[in-house]
């Protein structure tokens, strides 16, 4: 949610930084309703204080014995005039509060406007795999090592759905066992959050109401409910309402779920196999940071994700996304690309984004300031650490051997018992 106040007192700056992201907006219309809502308030507050002066007066009044009974008629009559001004109020913020809830965040003064065309690569980490002979993609070589089951899942379940079995659904928990290691070795404190979610949860984490069509919702829930599309819709609502106190942030939390995505029609050709589907696991780290140590958390977050790829022997790029290609809720984000041999390109794998306030106003999260006493709205950011349906296929694919096999990454090899290959 973006400040009133700065859509009010700074207009251009806020339609200029939007455009950045695509978006030409006319704010004239909620501006004029900002500045009914403040004459509004003016006009309750003026109004409560006549009353509170004349309804302190009756005792003195009665005893004076003077006419109490035009008190009540006067206390009445601006008991109705305060009503009515207060449905206007209401009427008047809830139109503010639906056009501003539907605004993106603003992207930082540093990201290049557009989209894809303008991401830039930050950080190249390894070599590209080279192989000396014909290599095979992950969708064959899953199949023939009899790690991945795709047809038994679309039957059971659909398009863009796989099943992992044997060695593979050893491999797939071996990765995620891997990722909690690390992030408890670093401090972080484990969560397991529910999968199914209340409205308002999607709201305060920016994904409603733009992107309601995006989720599965389940019927006949009154209120209603979906099914979480990422651990960080949970995670960032963890402290929705609550103020906390500035010593006890950064607060640094990851968690563990699947991931459910209403994505139909979206598959593309090269998207087969693992690429792209509608439940993935992942998990998801998110910082509550102080607005001076924003900063330092992103980078954290941005080491930590690069750090995961990098343990695991991967070749990967950093690439920091334009201000377009960074989504509703974010003012930054930089993705961790790890290659995919077979289709030639580097897939998303992370993404490590920054909110600022914009969520944190949404959910009424802040924090006091130790100095001050005064509150202050938190930063949210959330990071994959990590995503497996690409790191999975990046394994299968840049850690193929010439027989089939396959070659275990080393950090690995202890989640899985010991084994270092998988073989046909």
């Amino acid at each position: 949610m973006l400040d009133i106040n700065l859509i009010r007192e700074n207009p251009e700056f806020v339609k200029e930084s939007l455009k950045k992201k695509g978006w030409d907006v006319d704010l004239s219309e909620t501006i004029k309703l900002i500045d009914s809502r403040k004459d509004l308030i003016v006009k309750v507050d003026t109004l409560k204080n006549e009353k509170n002066k004349l309804s302190a007066s009756v005792p003195q009044v009665k005893k004076q014995g003077g006419d109490i009974n035009s008190i009540f008629d006067k206390v009445k009559e601006l008991n109705s005039k305060i009503e009515q001004l207060d449905e206007e109020l209401k009427n008047c913020e809830c139109k503010i509060n639906d056009f501003v809830s539907t605004l993106p965040n603003i992207p930082d003064e540093d990201l290049l406007p557009g989209e894809k065309e303008n991401n830039k690569v930050i950080k190249t980490v390894g070599e590209k795999p080279v192989f000396n002979f014909k290599t095979k993609d992950h969708v064959e070589l899953c199949e023939k090592l009899g790690i991945i089951d795709y047809s038994r899942a679309a039957k059971i379940s659909g398009r863009g759905t796989w099943i992992y079995k044997g060695l593979g659904a050893r491999l797939e928990w071996a990765l995620i066992n891997y990722f909690i290691s690390e992030h408890l070795n670093d401090g972080y404190e484990f969560i397991l959050p529910p999968h199914i979610l209340n409205y308002e949860s999607g709201y305060v984490a920016g994904q409603f109401p733009k992107f309601k069509q995006d989720v599965f919702w389940l019927e006949n829930q009154e209120p209603q409910k979906f099914i979480l599309p990422t651990a960080e819709t949970a995670l960032v609502n963890l402290h929705r309402n609550e103020i906390l106190e500035e010593d006890d942030l950064p607060k640094k939390y990851f968690a563990y779920t699947p991931c459910y995505r209403c994505e139909a029609g979206s598959y593309r050709t090269e998207e087969r196999g693992m690429i792209r589907g509608y439940q993935f696991n992942k998990v998801e780290m998110v910082h509550y940071a102080t607005e001076k140590n924003s900063k330092a958390s992103f980078e954290e977050l941005v080491k930590k994700a690069s750090s995961l790829v990098e343990k695991l022997g991967l070749h990967f790029q950093v690439s920091k996304l334009a201000a377009g290609d960074c989504s509703h809720s974010m003012a930054r984000t930089y993705d961790i690309e790890v290659w995919i041999p077979s289709m030639g390109i580097y897939k998303e794998v992370s993404s490590v984004s920054n909110a600022n306030d914009y969520q944190a106003r949404r959910g009424a999260i802040r924090y006091r300031d130790k100095e001050t006493h005064k509150t202050k709205y938190c930063h949210t950011l959330n990071a994959s650490g990590l995503a497996t349906s690409r790191l999975f296929p990046a394994i299968i694919e840049q850690y193929q051997n010439e027989d089939g096999s396959v070659t275990v990454p080393d950090v690995l090899v202890p989640f899985m018992g010991g084994i270092k290959v998988i073989k046909p």
